[in-house]
């Protein structure tokens, strides 16, 4: 590890991440230890811990060319940051950087990271145009060394006519047969985008073998951040297109969508059956999986969407942050996603209010607060909306509003606090269940994760409301009857 500029990323967030106390940053949601995070990559349970690394820049709160952060945890949500992991210092990632990509353990006992790697190259007609391939290192859990043979995939590898100007963002795992595998985005020659599939028997020497899945122009345009697993007795391929236009359940801009189905091991052919939104809300993006030690599927996000990312606190020292790790199940045909159920280990104090009848806006005793795991049921009544409103105070407030008749969800943070003109407010489509609803809110300092019956549906995002606005409010246009079960959460 003698390279001069990972030491001088070290060094630099050694002194500056260890300046910014845990009281600045939220109590179980990972942000990068100074700096700026997008992306969360190779997340995976290495060596008895989960490892989350991310897009990162240690020396500004704005995207810049991209290191890769890291931290690890035994229970997901109690993070220990450790040194940089990647620098730009390669001649395969001396431009933009190390972009996103995955990680997972070789035979040897080494962890394996792949990456996209991105160089600046001069054009014909004399346009510099960042050209991305893709990389690997190798490490110990802690220090990761690239090989000469970098990069190990290039344009030459994929089909004729996908670009190598949008090319990224691996996702490998290991076959049962000890072999590796890796699911990539590329843009198509019908300039949407496209899942490719590459196989490598060592980690080294990898090659073509299909496209999984192509755009065909019909879910966005280039897509990111691509997932490939089996859930349930089905297979999900998962990504983030991007310049979505709203349809259905789909919202403008960038969404993360998954394709529920089956995949021929032997011929390689993924069928897709069924497609849904993984996430209603507003800043849900990058998703990334790892199979826990007991067989769970585990999902981790990016919290945050890419059209609001200017909108930040004034002398903030961190930016970014990721979702609490979900756990993934298929019913119905589409995927539930539930908070992982380690963070019911740190339930603290309950509070419980049953069958309280709702009329107006009224509090409940002993229900407040901006670091809770708050379950709130609200059965088939006379009323013709109800609303929660959390993180609330004279001035503040983020609400969540019903409308049993449309079956209407609606997450508002129009008073959260922000002064930027971005998307404060977005509906999904829920579920009828008869006028009843079941919400449960995972809140912390800065971030609100709303699970829709179950984990139907799921609506997530940021705020930056003063921590003093910590009141929580029901009400009910008519009369709703309402049960409120809150844990506050031992950190």
């Amino acid at each position: 590890m003698n390279d001069l500029t990972l030491q001088k990323a070290r060094a630099y967030e050694a002194e500056h991440g260890a300046a910014i106390s845990p009281a600045e940053r939220p109590a179980y949601h990972l942000t990068p230890y100074v700096g700026w995070m997008n992306d969360p990559n190779g997340f995976s349970y290495y060596k008895g811990q989960y490892h989350q690394f991310y897009q990162y820049n240690p020396y500004d709160v704005r995207w810049a060319p991209m290191h890769w952060g890291h931290a690890v945890s035994t229970d997901l949500l109690h993070w220990e940051y450790l040194p940089c992991a990647l620098a730009p210092d390669s001649p395969a990632d001396n431009g933009p950087g190390c972009f996103s990509g995955s990680a997972t353990e070789m035979d040897d006992g080494k962890q394996l990271l792949m990456y996209t790697s991105v160089v600046a190259e001069k054009q014909p007609n004399g346009e510099m145009r960042d050209i991305q391939t893709q990389s690997i290192a190798i490490g110990d859990g802690l220090d990761y060394e690239k090989p000469a043979c970098n990069p190990v995939l290039t344009q030459k590898d994929l089909p004729e006519g996908f670009s190598k100007f949008d090319f990224r963002d691996p996702k490998i795992w290991r076959e049962a047969d000890g072999t590796y595998s890796a699911v990539t985005v590329c843009l198509a020659e019908d300039g949407s985008g496209a899942a490719a599939l590459f196989q490598s028997k060592d980690g080294f020497d990898w090659h073509f073998v299909t496209v999984l899945e192509r755009c065909n122009n019909q879910y966005g345009k280039m897509w990111e951040c691509p997932d490939f697993f089996p859930l349930d007795g089905k297979q999900v391929l998962m990504l983030g297109p991007m310049e979505m236009l709203p349809k259905g359940e789909f919202h403008n801009g960038h969404n993360v969508i998954a394709f529920i189905g089956s995949y021929d091991e032997v011929t390689h052919t993924f069928t897709k059956e069924n497609v849904q939104l993984m996430d209603g809300g507003i800043d849900f993006y990058a998703t990334q999986t790892t199979l826990a030690p007991d067989g769970r599927r585990i999902m981790t996000a990016w919290m945050q969407t890419w059209s609001d990312t200017e909108d930040k606190p004034r002398g903030c020292k961190w930016f970014g942050q990721t979702i609490c790790p979900r756990e993934l199940h298929i019913k119905d045909g589409r995927i539930i996603q539930t908070p992982v159920r380690e963070l019911d280990a740190v339930h603290g104090k309950r509070t419980f209010h049953e069958n309280v009848t709702v009329q107006g806006e009224t509090t409940l005793e002993g229900i407040k607060g901006r670091v809770a795991d708050l379950t709130v049921t609200v059965q088939p009544g006379e009323y013709r909306s109800f609303t929660l409103k959390l993180a609330a105070d004279a001035d503040h407030h983020t609400s969540l509003t019903y409308d049993p008749y449309t079956s209407q969800l609606t997450l508002d943070r129009s008073y959260a606090g922000s002064r930027a003109d971005i998307v404060h407010r977005r509906s999904c489509k829920v579920r009828s269940q008869n006028g009843a609803l079941k919400l449960r809110i995972l809140l912390d300092k800065n971030s609100i994760e709303v699970f829709v019956n179950d984990g139907e549906q799921t609506m997530t995002a940021w705020i930056y409301t003063p921590q003093s606005a910590d009141g929580i409010t029901f009400a009910a246009d008519g009369k709703a009857t309402v049960t409120a079960e809150q844990f506050e959460l031992n950190l």
